[in-house]
Formats: structure tokens, sequence, C-alpha cells
């Protein structure tokens, strides 16, 4: 493994199959999976969660820079690498050349056991959420199967989660039936959901000023003059002054990235690319820039139209929602509830779309059951889908359980933040060994072909690694439950891998 000669293999169908992926995706195709991928829910809800973090409009601004850096400089290397492996699996596949096949099976097993499924279950969720403002009949609290409690958890079906089940299977479908279908899908969405973010914009920054808001009424580096406390913001946190500043700012760093995750998904789609090379690095690095771009100036826009309590404490933390009702009245919330609508449900399907790509590439490896590694007549991966999309409807079932000590009132909530600090440290955890893999690998296989070489190397790898490091860090202290079960999952597959390796059939090492 890692060879020049291991890293210049071929895409190939599976072994005793005819049949192999079609490079179907130009460079339009591949950027709206990586603008569609990104741009989901997160955007029009987590800036309310981190402002209360933070405490500033100044530092709910840092917090989305900060993940931008991440964002921009991860995509940098990712291009490095993609370039270099153009194939189905992408991430799964830099992972296996650069530390060997168990690092890459945890990748896999982790993307298929919460990190892309657990997305797009709270993505569904999303999407379901908002039908609920123009539909009521869809609600979290109207039951079909009245909640069951497991400790401080419940399941239950109510015609919120089952629309966001019938959301997810209704995708699902809609992939298997080809490429050309799916991406019809992804840059129709993509198109539609980047110009309500752009009209929401251009409505917060031309008609949303006012002197009530944020932008005039708070100040912007010094949380404390808002009234806001650490010990509050953080319940238990005993450090104080800057440094609680700094630990909390890693925290509200959390929304932001989960909203600028997923840019990596066109990677796993690189065995449908055409001219791979030269495509996926400008997609990266275009659509990258574009959201990260107007994100930044979305949060702006929530500034300048929503005083800084009205941005903590938008209702169910719709602060888009709440900008737009701010601007142009009922209307206004009309308006959001369709276009998150249309931005979740696309986001979804570019997730859907491109997410099955790894099972499909690690079932090919022999790391999975071998008709995950199938394609079917339309030439997609339909079992790699089918198993992704029934998993991902099972994740959207859980809902928290929170009984008042006082009344004995059980309340229930979804574990749309939970999935959040489950998914982010894991996922940051394998996004840093992505990014480390160009530096491995250009000491591991330093001849092999780079079509393109990250730009800012190696000072870009190691400002990312740095700052992924301190977020870590940073949420194992103040997040260790959620954040340790997000770790606990991924290592779980160690045994896993080592038992499957123990009982499958003998492969040639690194074979696609």
């Amino acid at each position: 493994m890692g060879s020049t000669q291991a890293l210049e293999q071929p895409e190939v169908g599976v072994v005793g199959s005819t049949q192999a992926l079609e490079r179907e995706l130009g460079l339009l195709d591949a950027t709206m999976i990586v603008v569609g991928s990104m741009i989901g829910s997160g955007i029009f809800i987590v800036s309310a969660e981190t402002s209360r973090l933070v405490g500033s409009p100044g530092w709910l601004l840092a917090a989305w820079a900060l993940a931008g850096v991440m964002t921009i400089t991860g995509a940098l290397c990712c291009a490095e690498l993609a370039a270099m492996m153009p194939r189905a699996g992408g991430q799964y596949v830099f992972l296996r050349e650069a530390y060997g096949s168990a690092t890459g099976f945890l990748f896999g097993w982790s993307m298929l056991l919460v990190i892309q499924t657990g997305t797009i279950a709270a993505v569904a969720v999303a999407f379901a959420n908002f039908t609920g403002v123009l539909v009521p009949g869809i609600s979290a609290t109207t039951y079909l199967i009245e909640p069951v409690v497991i400790g401080r958890y419940a399941l239950s079906l109510s015609t919120q989660q089952l629309l966001a089940i019938a959301s997810i299977l209704l995708l699902t479908f809609t992939n298997t039936r080809g490429l050309r279908l799916g991406k019809l899908i992804q840059n129709s969405f993509t198109f539609a959901k980047t110009a309500a973010l752009a009209g929401l914009i251009i409505l917060g920054l031309s008609l949303g000023w006012n002197r009530l808001s944020a932008a005039y009424t708070s100040s912007w580096w010094s949380p404390w003059e808002n009234g806001w406390n650490p010990a509050a913001a953080q319940p238990g946190l005993v450090a104080t002054g800057g440094l609680a500043l700094a630990m909390l700012l890693g925290r509200g760093m959390v929304g932001p990235l989960f909203a600028q995750s997923a840019w990596n998904n066109v990677t796993f789609t690189a065995g449908e690319v055409r001219d791979p090379a030269r495509t996926l690095p400008r997609a990266l690095l275009t659509g990258c820039a574009t959201v990260v771009g107007l994100y930044l100036l979305a949060n702006i826009a929530y500034i300048v139209t929503l005083p800084l309590a009205g941005i903590q404490a938008a209702p169910q933390n719709r602060v888009a929602t709440a900008t737009m009702q701010a601007i142009l009245g009922t209307p206004g919330t009309v308006l959001m509830a369709l276009a998150i609508m249309i931005s979740t449900f696309g986001c979804n399907n570019g997730l859907i779309l491109a997410g099955a790509r790894v099972s499909y590439a690690m079932a090919r490896d022999g790391l999975l059951f071998e008709r995950v590694g199938r394609l079917n007549a339309h030439k997609v991966p339909a079992v790699a889908l089918l198993i992704q999309g029934v998993w991902a409807a099972l994740l959207t079932l859980p809902r928290t359980a929170l009984t008042n000590p006082d009344t004995g009132v059980v309340a229930f909530g979804n574990v749309y933040t939970q999935l959040l600090e489950y998914i982010i440290p894991a996922d940051l955890v394998l996004y840093t060994l992505m990014v480390g893999a160009v530096i491995v690998l250009r000491r591991k296989a330093p001849d092999a072909l780079r079509p393109y070489r990250a730009w800012g190397y190696p000072f870009v790898p190691v400002i990312y690694i740095a700052l992924a490091a301190l977020v870590v860090i940073d949420l194992a202290y103040l997040a260790p439950s959620t954040s340790g079960v997000g770790y606990l999952i991924v290592l779980a597959g160690f045994p896993v891998y080592l038992l499957w390796r123990r009982g499958a059939r003998a492969r040639v090492p690194g074979s696609d």
C-alpha cells in the first residue's frame, strides 16, 4: 500500500462484474454536489446556539469565520488527494492509502453508522420541521406511535418523523434510478436554494438595517457588556474571563462546522467525474469558497436585522425565519419556510447520492458484503443506497426525553443538537486524518503523479490540523459525554474490522 503504483491504479469494476461506474459528472455537476451538500438546514438555525455561547455579534462572526478557514484549508488539501486518486469512495481511499485499510474501514464504518446517515436524518427532520410551518398537521407532537421512554431517550413516530422518513426513502429511490436523475435533482435544488439564500442576504443587507439590531445595540467584542454569563452559557464551567470565552468559542464552532461540512462528499463520486484531475480541485475550491462567503454574509444579515436577544431566542432556533419575518412580516415566514424546505431536500439528495459510494468502494475492497459493491441496471450502487437509506430513516426515530423533577412531566425533543455533537468531533478527527494524509503521502509516495499540489503547503495543512485539534480538545472537555459517544462509535469499528478481515476471502491488497 502507498506505493506510486498503488496510487495510480485505474478505476475498475467489481470482481466478476462487467459493470463500471459511468463518468457523467462535469464541473458544474461536481460543484453543485459541493454546494448542495453543504447548504442544508444549518445556516438557517445554528447561529442561535452559537450566539448564546459567545454572547456578541463579533464573536458570532468569528466562529463562522474560523469554521470557514478550516473549510478552505481542508478543501485545499483534499483537492490534492482527489486529483491524485480520483476513485469511488474518495476520502475512504485517501485514508486507506495513507494509513492502511483499517483506518479506511473506520472511516467508512463511521460514515455508515452515524456521520453520513446521522446528517441525513438530522437534515430530514429539519425538512419536516419547516414543512410544519406551512402544514400544521406535520408536527413533532402529532403522534402516530406515542413515545416509548428508554432512559433519557424515547422512540416515537410523529407526523414530522414520518415525513422525514418518507423524504429519505423517496430520494434514495430516485437515486437508484441512475446518476442522470440524481444530478438533475441535485443541480435544480442547489440553484434554487442558493438563490433563496442570496435573496435572504440581499433583503437583510438592504431592507433589514435598523437601530434596534445587534449591529447597533450590542457590544461587538465584549459579551459581558451584553449580559453574557459563561456559567449560564455552559452550566458547570469553572473557567472565567478570556479563557471561558475562548472555550465557548470553540464549542460555538460546532454549528458552523456542521453547516460547512460535507464538502468532501464530491470525492465519494470521483469515479463518476469527467476529467477528475482537473474537475475535482476546481469544484472543491469554487464550491467551498462560495458557501463560506454566503454564510458570512447571511450572518451579517441576521446581525443588522435582529437584536442580539432576537438571534439568541429565535423560536425553535429559526434565525433565518425570524429575520425574514422582521423584514416582510408573515409572508417572510412563509417564504423562508419554503426556502429551507428546498434547501434541506436538495442537501439530502447530495448526501444520499454521494454517501452510498463509500460503502460501494469498501465492498469492492472486500470490507463489506459483495452485493453492496455491485451496480444495478442503471449503473449505480443500489444496495449501498438502500442500506444507507433504511438506516438513516431509523435514526429519525429517537427523541430526547427530559423529566421535570418537580412535576414529573416528560418533555420530548429531537436529537438534532445531540447528533451535531456526536458527529462533529468524530468527523473532525477523520477530516484531520485526511488533511494529514497530504503530508504522509508526500513522504510515502513522493513520485506519485500530483496534477494539483495543495497551495500553501505545508502551512495550510498545519493550520487546519492545529485548529481542528483545539476544537477536538475543547469539545472533549466541554461535552465529554456526547463527543465521547462519537469517538466510541468510530473505535467500535476496529473489532468489527478484525472480525471481517478474518472471515473475508483473500483479495489483492489495495485493489479496486
